[in-house]
């Protein structure tokens, strides 16, 4: 892990889930939503990094459509790939 970025708690869901393989959460250490989805992508490879590109980020229940707005620490980011119809 990252020392000088904060923890968070990554929460997956649906297809990001399976990507992950079948990973319901985890902590990382990101400083914002691009440096975790490069982490992510990383440690669980091109599959989830493909879902990374096109999943809509919550934090803390907030959407966040910034990818470099700084995460805080103890954050909740919740990864939702798209959906079916929406």
């Amino acid at each position: 892990m990252d020392t000088t970025a904060p923890p968070v708690l990554v929460r997956y869901f649906a297809g990001a889930r399976a990507a992950a393989g079948n990973t319901r959460e985890e902590t990382v250490s990101a400083s914002s939503l691009d440096h975790l989805t490069v982490l992510l992508s990383e440690r669980h490879g091109e599959r989830l990094a493909l879902v990374l590109k096109t999943a809509s980020f919550l934090v803390d229940g907030l959407a966040c459509h910034d990818r470099q707005v700084a995460l805080p620490a103890g954050a909740t980011v919740d990864v939702l790939p798209p959906f079916a119809g929406g």
